[in-house]
C-alpha cells in the first residue's frame, strides 16, 4: 500500500507491506517526488511502533459517582454531546473549545472546523501547528494576503546558495537535508549557509555558519535589506509591478541595523563572516532562505519571517525556480490544517476570519446557521481561559498538551479545574489523558484514510493497510457522531473520507476569483473537486493551486498576490529583545528543540528499541566552561530551573554550545521520565501576532543535582515501581525509561541506602516466588549488582554505583535478555553486566539503522577507514537514511586530530 509518512513536514511517500493485520516492512516509496525513495529512520522504524500495547481500544468514561468504566460508543457521545449541549446553552458559544493537532488528517481538521466555526459559532479551534509554525502562516499572510510558501523541494537542487535559518535541517527534516547534501555534492558551487547559535550536525554541510545570539534574526535580515539596498541590488522593475510598502521597510531597516560592524556586534558574529554572507546573498540570483522552529518560535517571529521576505521581494528573488523565502513545516499535516481553517484566526480554505465578506462565502458554502463572528483563542490563551473558568468544555485531538505546551504545569492545573475534558487517543496514558472525563479510541497512522499537505504544498494521499483495532474510529467520524447527536445531521451525514475531501475542494474553488462577489486566493483545488471515488483512492501526489485539470502552477509566477491590489507588501520590522531577559538570578538562556531519532512527546517514536539508541535520555547540553562555572559534570545530574518550572536531567558537556546558552530536548513526558517535561520550564510569553510561544529564550539557570548513587535496571515487562505515583515509595530521586529489544531499561538515581539492598531490589524489580536470586555488593566501593533468573532466562537486573561511569556498558546485559537459555558464563557475564568472553562493547550507537556503535566505528577508522564512503562500505552506517553522516564526519575528524596529535608527541614530522 502506498501511502504518506507521519512524521515531519517532508511527507514522504512510503510504501507499506501487512500480513496477518500487522505491518512487515515500511520503505520508501521510489515514485513519491518528496522523497524518492529515501527514508529516515524514523519512517523506517515505524513497524516497530504499531503494536498494540498501550494503545486506546475502547471508549471510557470518568465520573465522580461511577469512577472509570468502558462504556460503548453511544454511550460515551450522548455524555459528551449534552456537556457540549448544556454548555452552549447556559454559558453561550464561546464556552467551548476544541485544541487539535497536525497529526490529524485535513479530513478530520476539516469537520471539527466546520462544527466548531460553522454550528457552534465561535471560533474557539486551535492546533498544536500554533507552536511551531504560526509565526510563518502570519507572516506569509501579512507579505502576499495568503498563507503561501512559494517554494518546491526541487528548488533546492535549482539553487545557487541556501541559507538555513534556526532549522537543524540534518535531524529535524533529515530526507530534506539528504536532498540538499546530495545536491551539493553534484554541484559543489551550490553554497550553504547555516545561521543558528548551535554548531549543529546541520553545520556539517555548511560553508559558511553564523551563530548569531539567540533573538537576533530581525537585526540580521535588517542589516541585509539595507546592505542589499546600499550596493545596487534591489530589482526596481519588481519592486514598481507588484510590491508596496519599500521606503518604509528600508527606512526602519537602515536606522535600525546601521553599519555592517554594528550588527555584527549586536548579532555577536565576527564583522568578516556577517560581510561573506551579504556578498554571498547579493550575488547569487537563485537563492533560498529556509527557516523553521529557530525563527518561527519566538516572540518576534511573525517580524523575524517578514524581515526574511523582504529580502526576497527586494531582489525579485521569489515565484522564481531556485528561489524563494521557504517554511519548512514540523508537523506532517499543519499546512493541511491550515488550508481548512485549523487555527482559531482563520476560515477554511484560506479565508479570513476577520473580513465579513469572507465570513459570509464561508456561511453559504457550509448553509450553517450561524459563523464565528471574530477569531478565537489562540493555543496559550485558550488554556488561561480554561484555567480561569471561562471554557467549561475542551475537546483534545491527537496531541499531548500538558507536555508540549509552554507554562505546561499550569496546563495541567487548568485541566484539573475543567468541568468536562474530552480527549480523542490513539495511546491510553498520556499526561493529558489522564486528566481526561471521557476519552475516545482514535484510529492511528496505518488504519486511517485521508490527504495530508507537506511543506511544499504537495497533497498526498494516507491509506490503511491495518484494520481499525478495537473500537477505534477515525477522528472525522468521531466528531461527525457528535454533531449527528447534536442536531446537526444533514451537515455532518458523512459515510467516508473521500466525500469530507470533496466538499473540501469544493469550498477552496468556490467563488474563488476577480469577479463581484468574489474572493481571489491561490488555495484552489478545483480540479479535484468531482473526483470519483476511485480517483479519490488512486490519487497521486499533487501540488497546489490545481484550480482545473491540467492547470497547476506556481503560486507567484506571474507576480500578483492576494492583497486586494494584487500586490506583496514589504513590512517594516524593528528589533526587539526576547520578552524575558536574563538576569543575576536566571543568566543563562534556555533553548528547546528536537533530537535526531525521537518525535514530539515519544508517545509512537518512544515504542521503537531502534530509535531509542541514539539519544536515550532527556539531557542538557552545556558548554565546557559553564559546566565549570555551575559545578556540573559530564554524565552527572543536573537540576534546571527557571522561574515557570524546573527537570533534573543528565549533563551533556559540548563546545558546540555557545557560552551561557542550555539546549533540552523536547520529548521526554511523564511516561517515560520523572522530572523531564520541559514544556513546564518554557516561559508563556507569545508573538503578539501569531500567537506562537517563545520556546528558544527562557532565562534558566543550572545547579549540580547532588545523589548517592547512580545505576541501572533492566526488566522484560515494565516495572510498577515506575509508574507516575509510586516512585517515590521505591526510594528513587530521578529516573528515566528506556525502550530495548527484548527488555525495558530503566536509568536511576537515589540518595541514601535502604536498610536492606536484597530486599529494596527484589521489591524493585517484582521478583516472585519463582526463579533464582543472584546478588554480589562491594560495601567498601559503594557497588551492588542483582539478576534474576526464571526458566534459565533473565527477568531482572540491577546494576548500581556512586558513579555513573562506574555502571557497566548497557548493551552487553540487555543483548543477554534475547537468550531462551542462559549459559552458566552468560549468568556470570549477566550479573557482571560484563562478558566473560566474546565480542566487546560497541559504544553508543551512532548509526541507528544498522545499529552500529561509535567504538565500532572508531576501530574501524583506526584500521583505514577514512571516509564516510569506506566506513558505509564496511560497516554499512550512513547507507541508508543519511541523518548519522554528520557524526560520522565529526569522528573522522576527531580520530584524525587524535593521530595528528600522538604523531607530535611522538616526534614524528
Amino acid at each position: 500500500m502506498r501511502t504518506t509518512c507521519p512524521y515531519c513536514g517532508v511527507g514522504c511517500g512510503l510504501v507499506a507491506e501487512a500480513r496477518d493485520g500487522q505491518a512487515v516492512r515500511i520503505a520508501g516509496d521510489p515514485e513519491h517526488p518528496a522523497n524518492r525513495g529515501r527514508l529516515c529512520v524514523k519512517g523506517a522504524a515505524l513497524p516497530e511502533t504499531l503494536g498494540l500495547e498501550g494503545r486506546l481500544l475502547h471508549p471510557i468514561l470518568r465520573t465522580r459517582t461511577h469512577g472509570e468504566r468502558r462504556v460503548g460508543w453511544d454511550e460515551a457521545l450522548d455524555f459528551v454531546a449534552k456537556g457540549f449541549l448544556h454548555a452552549l446553552a447556559e454559558h453561550g458559544p464561546e464556552s467551548v473549545a476544541f485544541y487539535v493537532s497536525g497529526q490529524l488528517l485535513t479530513e478530520d481538521y476539516y469537520v471539527a472546523n466546520k462544527l466548531m466555526k460553522g454550528y457552534f459559532g465561535a471560533a474557539n479551534i486551535d492546533t498544536n501547528s500554533r507552536l511551531c509554525m504560526s509565526s510563518a502562516v502570519a507572516g506569509h499572510v501579512r507579505a502576499f494576503g495568503e498563507d503561501v510558501v512559494p517554494v518546491a523541494y526541487e528548488d533546492l537542487e535549482r539553487a545557487e546558495l541556501i541559507v538555513l535559518v534556526g532549522s537543524n535541517t540534518a535531524w529535524c527534516h533529515p530526507v530534506l537535508f539528504q536532498r540538499i547534501a546530495a545536491a551539493k555534492r553534484e554541484r559543489p558551487e551550490l553554497q550553504v549557509v547555516v545561521i543558528d547559535p548551535r554548531r549543529t550536525a546541520t553545520v556539517e554541510i555548511a560553508d559558511l555558519h553564523l551563530p548569531i545570539r539567540p533573538g537576533t534574526d530581525v537585526m540580521l535580515f535588517n542589516g541585509l535589506l539595507s546592505w542589499l539596498h546600499q550596493h545596487g541590488v534591489a530589482d526596481t522593475a519588481f519592486l514598481a509591478a507588484h510590491t508596496t510598502g519599500l521606503e518604509a521597510a528600508l527606512a526602519v531597516a537602515e536606522q535600525s541595523a546601521g553599519s555592517l560592524a554594528h550588527v555584527a556586534r549586536h548579532c555577536g558574529i565576527g564583522e568578516e563572516s556577517l560581510r561573506r554572507f551579504y556578498a554571498l546573498f547579493a550575488r547569487s540570483e537563485k537563492a533560498i532562505t529556509a527557516f523553521s522552529m529557530g525563527v518561527n518560535q519566538s516572540t518576534r517571529g511573525t517580524d523575524k519571517v517578514n524581515a526574511i521576505i523582504n529580502c526576497h521581494l527586494l531582489t525579485g528573488r521569489i515565484g522564481k525556480p531556485g528561489a524563494g523565502p521557504f517554511s519548512l513545516t514540523g508537523q506532517p499535516n499543519a499546512m493541511g490544517g491550515r488550508e481548512v481553517g485549523g487555527l482559531a484566526n482563520q476560515l477554511a480554505a484560506h479565508l479570513r476570519l476577520d473580513d465579513p465578506a469572507h465570513r459570509a462565502l464561508v456561511q453559504t458554502f457550509w448553509n450553517s446557521p450561524r459563523i464565528a463572528q471574530r477569531p478565537g483563542l489562540k493555543a496559550v490563551e485558550l488554556f488561561e481561559a480554561v484555567h480561569a473558568g471561562r471554557i467549561k468544555v475542551l475537546w483534545v485531538m491527537a496531541t499531548n498538551p500538558v507536555v508540549s505546551l509552554p507554562d505546561a504545569d499550569r496546563v495541567r492545573a487548568a485541566l484539573a479545574r475543567c468541568p468536562l475534558v474530552v480527549v480523542s487517543e490513539v495511546v491510553r496514558d498520556t499526561d493529558t489523558a489522564r486528566l481526561a472525563h471521557v476519552l475516545l479510541p482514535a484510529a492511528g497512522w496505518g488504519e486511517r484514510d485521508g490527504t495530508v499537505t507537506n511543506s511544499e504544498r504537495r497533497i498526498s494521499r494516507q491509506r490503511p493497510f491495518l484494520p481499525l483495532p478495537g473500537e477505534a474510529r477515525p477522528d472525522w467520524w468521531i466528531v461527525s457522531r457528535l454533531a449527528q447527536r447534536m442536531g446537526f445531521d444533514s451537515a455532518f451525514a458523512y459515510s467516508n473520507a473521500y466525500e469530507i475531501f470533496l466538499e473540501h475542494a469544493r469550498l477552496s474553488a468556490y467563488r474563488n476569483g476577480h469577479g463581484p462577489g468574489e474572493v481571489f486566493r491561490h488555495f484552489n483545488l478545483g480540479a479535484l473537486a468531482a473526483l470519483t471515488r476511485d480517483q479519490y483512492d488512486r490519487l497521486e501526489p499533487i501540488r497546489w493551486p490545481c484550480p482545473a485539470v491540467g492547470q497547476g502552477h506556481e503560486p507567484f509566477a506571474a507576480g500578483h498576490y492576494a492583497h486586494a491590489d494584487g500586490r506583496a507588501r514589504l513590512v517594516a520590522v524593528w528589533p526587539h529583545a526576547p520578552a524575558h531577559a536574563t538576569d543575576d538570578d536566571y543568566p543563562l538562556v534556555l533553548n528547546s528543540g528536537r533530537v535526531r531519532d525521537q518525535w514530539h512527546t515519544m508517545t509512537r517514536t518512544g515504542k521503537s528499541p531502534r530509535l531509542a539508541q541514539h539519544t536515550a535520555e532527556p539531557y542538557v547540553e552545556i558548554h565546557p566552561h559553564d559546566a565549570l562555572l555551575w559545578g556540573v559534570r559530564a554524565g552527572g545530574l543536573a537540576r534546571v530551573s527557571t522561574r515557570w518550572g524546573a527537570a533534573v536531567l543528565r549533563v551533556a558537556v559540548s563546545a558546540d554550545i555557545a557560552r551561557r546558552q542550555l539546549f533540552v530536548p523536547i520529548h521526554w513526558n511523564g511516561e517515560t521520565a520523572s522530572d523531564a517535561r520541559i514544556g513546564a520550564l518554557v516561559n508563556p510569553a507569545v508573538d503578539p501576532i501569531s500567537g506562537e510561544p517563545e520556546f528558544k529564550h527562557t532565562p534558566a539557570r543550572i545547579e549540580p543535582f547532588f545523589v548517592d548513587w547512580y545505576g541501572f535496571v533492566l526488566a522484560r515487562r515494565p516495572l510498577a515501581a515506575f509508574a507516575p505515583r509510586a516512585v517515590a515509595d521505591a526510594g528513587l530521586v530521578w529516573w528515566t525509561k528506556v525502550q530495548g529489544e527484548d527488555c525495558l531499561r530503566y536509568e536511576i538515581a537515589g540518595r541514601g541506602a535502604p536498610p536492606d539492598w536484597s530486599g529494596w531490589a527484589q521489591a524493585l524489580l517484582g521478583v516472585g516466588l519463582e526463579g533464582e536470586w543472584l546478588e554480589v555488593s562491594d560495601a567498601a566501593e559503594g557497588l551492588y549488582r542483582a539478576a534474576w533468573i526464571e526458566d534459565a532466562r533473565p527477568r531482572g537486573s540491577l546494576y548500581l554505583a556512586p558513579r555513573p561511569e562506574d555502571l557497566p556498558p548497557r548493551a552487553f546485559p540487555a543483548a543477554l535478555f534475547a537468550q531462551q537459555r542462559l549459559a552458566e558464563h552468560e549468568r556470570i557475564a549477566l550479573l557482571a553486566g560484563r562478558p566473560t568472553e566474546g565480542p566487546a562493547d560497541a559504544g553508543p550507537i551512532v548509526c541507528a539503522c544498522f545499529g552500529v556503535g561509535r567504538k565500532t566505528i572508531l576501530g574501524a577508522v583506526r584500521e583505514g577507514c577514512n571516509s564516510v564512503e569506506a566506513l558505509g562500505a564496511r560497516l554499512q552506517c550512513g547507507t541508508n537514511c543519511g541523518s548519522c553522516i554528520p557524526e560520522l564526519k565529526a569522528l573522522l575528524v576527531t580520530q584524525r586530530a587524535l593521530h595528528l596529535s600522538s604523531l607530535a608527541t611522538e616526534g614524528t614530522p
